[in-house]
């Protein structure tokens, strides 16, 4: 099914207060300072989307059978960059769609080529690196950066790392309401409910 910027909104204001894994902030706390930072640091309006959908995927993930704690490390990778995908599809185009698709293995190039970066992850994100791949190789790290929109998806990671401060002060949903709709491609349902995007 596809999802339109309304359906989108609503999801985030409904399903994004959910803590966002073992950071100290809400999926969509998390969501709305990537945006932020994106927004702040000039971004095109497709990766100020990008910023604040990347982590989509997890609000579309099927609930875990066992409740667990918000403190247990995840035990596999949820592959939730590839998860929103067949949903964002249909209503963005991929200056939107690649950085998503890309920002996981962002953050193994970004391991790979910038001695620095694996000392300013999160724990979580050092153990969700394990996950997903490790490390690239220098031959992945050359193969992920000559794809298109991968520098976008570079700077993604850096304002996804960056966007876990509790009580961060953000823009609300619908600041970014007109910025989904001016991105979004023709033939998606343009109908934003300014009720659920507060």
């Amino acid at each position: 099914m596809a999802l339109n910027p309304h359906d989108i909104l609503d999801m985030l204001a409904t399903r994004g207060p959910a803590q966002y894994g073992r950071e100290a902030v809400s999926q969509l706390e998390h969501a709305l300072q990537c945006a932020q930072l994106a927004e702040q640091a000039g971004e095109a309006p497709a990766t100020v989307v990008a910023a604040l959908l990347h982590d989509l995927g997890h609000l579309l993930a099927p609930a875990p059978k066992a409740p667990s704690a918000p403190d247990t490390p995840q035990a596999q990778d949820d592959l939730h960059q590839y998860l929103a995908l067949p949903f964002l599809r249909p209503a963005f185009p991929d200056a939107v769609l690649e950085p998503i698709r890309l920002h996981v293995d962002a953050k193994r190039y970004l391991c790979a080529v910038d001695p620095g970066y694996w000392d300013t992850l999160s724990p979580a994100s050092k153990h969700s690196l394990e996950l997903q791949g490790g490390v690239y190789s220098v031959a992945e790290a050359a193969r992920f950066a000559d794809q298109p929109l991968a520098q976008e998806a570079v700077r993604l990671r850096r304002y996804d790392d960056l966007a876990k401060v509790p009580g961060l002060p953000t823009p609300d949903l619908a600041h970014y309401a007109a910025v989904l709709q001016a991105v979004a491609l023709p033939r998606a349902d343009a109908a934003v409910g300014a009720g659920t995007a507060g």
